[in-house]
């Protein structure tokens, strides 16, 4: 807010006084307001959520999550009815009826599938960032005519196991569909046609993606992760993770490397914490012994183990004596 005037035109002052919340200039000698109604020029701080004044110039960022990309328009709330007389509230609750009727019918698709893509997100705990990807991408299969002719559901549950893959979020199809109690071929099936129709191309998943979250699962210590990491880096050389699900290699390399770091777990353990057979398990782990010879390291950390637990033991006895000649 700038004024033009240098000084008063009554009493000559130049002492000017500027009130920005009126839009006045007065001069502090005489009081006489010299201009009022002055433009300003700055920054439009205004809030429109009725919450009260958070210096915000705008409402809230648009969203590919909310249907109306929270751009949308309400008339009124439900609970303004109460306070408004008969008459009004009919008319109220006529134009809140019309208004809800006059959506398109991809709105209505939008309103109900976004708001089972939240609660499915919620479930299969999806940072809020892969959540807006997941949205956007349904929202594009939407206006393209993708859905038409499938199961809601499997296409919501497609278009977030998309946005997992395109994020690195170690999240298995079979992971995914046991939670959402969703058909493991139908989901599979409408994932591949919308990222095949949307032109979105998918890398294929990682085993080393998989070692964090079942490491964590399993109690595993950080030693056993870098050691399940470091198979996986020897398997990979070896090109013998090509054609391999990664899933079972995650469950290999973990169970190897319980076996030379000590902290040992059945293959039955985690298997039911990975989600894959014990077979597969035992045909991965029988690979990777044979091709990669990784006899010789569990042999290796076995060896040293009972090296330091004997030297342990001696130390312990050391001590043990001691003690007794201290006694005596």
């Amino acid at each position: 807010m700038v004024s033009s005037v240098a000084s008063c035109p009554d009493c000559k002052s130049i002492d000017l006084v500027v009130d920005k919340r009126r839009g006045e200039v007065t001069c502090k000698s005489c009081g006489l307001i010299i201009e009022d109604n002055i433009i300003d020029g700055g920054q439009e701080w205004r809030e429109f959520s009725g919450e009260g004044q958070d210096g915000r110039r705008a409402g809230a960022p648009s969203s590919y999550a909310k249907h109306d990309m929270g751009t949308g328009t309400e008339v009124g709330s439900s609970s303004e009815v109460y306070s408004l007389s008969v008459q009004n509230r009919r008319k109220y609750l006529r134009l809140r009826k019309w208004h809800n009727r006059s959506s398109t019918s991809l709105e209505r698709n939008l309103k109900y599938a976004l708001a089972d893509l939240k609660r499915i997100s919620s479930l299969l705990k999806i940072p809020p960032a892969i959540e807006e990807e997941a949205a956007r991408i349904y929202r594009m299969a939407v206006e393209r005519g993708l859905v038409r002719g499938r199961s809601m559901e499997c296409v919501v549950v497609g278009a977030i196991y998309i946005a997992s893959r395109l994020f690195n979020l170690p999240r298995s199809l079979n992971e995914v569909c046991q939670l959402t109690n969703n058909n493991k071929r139908d989901v599979g099936k409408t994932y591949r046609f919308i990222a095949r129709e949307l032109g979105i191309r998918m890398l294929p998943s990682s085993a080393g993606d998989y070692i964090p979250k079942f490491a964590n699962r399993l109690g595993f210590s950080a030693e056993t992760q870098t050691q399940a990491q470091k198979i996986l880096e020897i398997a990979k050389d070896s090109e013998l993770t090509s054609g391999r699900g990664p899933t079972g290699l995650a469950a290999a390399a973990l169970y190897v490397a319980s076996l030379i770091t000590g902290e040992k777990r059945t293959q039955r353990e985690i298997a039911d914490v990975v989600g894959v057979t014990e077979v597969t398990i035992r045909n991965r782990y029988k690979e990777m012994i044979e091709k990669l010879d990784l006899d010789h390291l569990i042999n290796d950390a076995k060896e040293k183990r009972e090296a330091e637990r004997i030297a342990l033991g001696k130390a312990v006895d050391e001590e043990d004596d001691q003690e007794l000649r201290i006694q005596e």
